[in-house]
């Protein structure tokens, strides 16, 4: 091997941890902007809707992103849960409401960014990342 080939494979990693590093910082700039409301940082999310009235304090519910999935995929909740979407994984995600107009749309969330939105009215509402729209989920919101 060539000096000169020895030279170019060496700035290939830099020039990839370069650009990753300059995708990571927009997307914490993005996430970090006090006009983006919902943003959050849970430490234990939990699975399960809590069965409690709605009127006595707010029910939450948690959405995990992990693999490029929502899960659950399909969450049914009272009217006036709180549903918080955290991603795990590497890379950013979106939760984007698939209505016209979007009812909901987070920034997108790095690695343990959460998203937070209240469901006050009974229906079915479709999400989708919009980074990787093969990634749908269903909250539906009807009295228990």
């Amino acid at each position: 091997m060539q000096w000169q080939d020895r030279d170019r494979l060496g700035r290939g990693p830099i020039l990839v941890a370069a650009v990753i590093s300059l995708f990571v910082m927009v997307g914490s700039a993005q996430a970090e902007t006090p006009d983006r409301p919902g943003i959050e940082n849970p430490s234990l999310p939990q699975q399960e809707v809590p069965q409690q009235n709605a009127a006595d304090s707010q029910a939450t519910s948690h959405v995990e992103i992990n693999n490029f999935d929502f899960s659950p995929m399909s969450l049914t909740v009272r009217p006036g849960t709180k549903v918080t979407w955290t991603n795990h994984d590497d890379i950013p995600h979106t939760v984007v409401s698939a209505d016209d107009p979007a009812q909901f749309k987070s920034p997108p969330l790095d690695t343990d960014d959460a998203y937070s939105f209240v469901f006050a009215k009974p229906g079915t509402y479709k999400y989708f990342c919009s980074v990787h729209p093969q990634m749908v989920g269903i909250i539906v919101v009807k009295e228990q």
